[in-house]
């Protein structure tokens, strides 16, 4: 499939309802609890989400974008929302994400992107030159990803409770790699 910015933006706007959803309200059995050692749980992962909503996409973007002739992005940390959630409830974090998520696509659309705009590159700090229209994939492909991965780690909750079942329920024999 080729990228398609409103095809993009129709699935980036349904992630926060779709983590709300998933989420929302469950027992903190459910959104607290990981894959062991140092994975992340639901929590950890929306708010790594809000994390990238301040300093990732949008701001990387408008890098792209600048007349600066460097583009370089700043290093991503991705483990600044340990920091950056302390005190704050799931619910909280699942509000700033909607929040936030809203306020970046309406700016996404307002920059009315052309397809030389799309082509426009940005450097990387690990992979070098890369296109706009491959960081808003990205983006995608990353919401994606942390929504699978959420479903995995709950699903994994229940690992030794499904008896002779895990050979037919691949997520469960799924290991991550980082």
């Amino acid at each position: 499939m080729k990228y398609n910015l409103q095809e993009a933006i129709s699935v980036l706007e349904r992630t926060p309802s779709t983590l709300r959803s998933m989420l929302s309200g469950l027992p903190n059995a459910w959104t607290y609890s990981n894959e062991g050692g140092e994975s992340w749980s639901p929590y950890d992962v929306i708010g790594h989400l809000v994390h990238g909503e301040k300093t990732d996409w949008m701001p990387r973007l408008e890098i792209v974008l600048s007349d600066d002739p460097v583009k370089t992005f700043e290093p991503y940390d991705r483990f600044a929302q340990f920091r950056m959630s302390e005190g704050k409830t799931l619910e909280d974090l699942l509000g700033e994400f909607e929040t936030l998520r809203a306020e970046n696509l309406n700016t996404l659309r307002s920059k009315n992107l052309t397809e030389a705009d799309l082509s426009k590159q940005g450097n990387h700090p690990e992979l070098g030159p890369v296109e706009l229209r491959e960081m808003l994939a990205a983006w995608v492909v990353h919401d994606l990803g942390h929504i699978a991965q959420i479903s995995r780690v709950m699903a994994k909750q229940y690992k030794d409770e499904v008896g002779p079942w895990p050979k037919y329920l691949t997520i469960l024999n799924y290991t991550p790699k980082e």
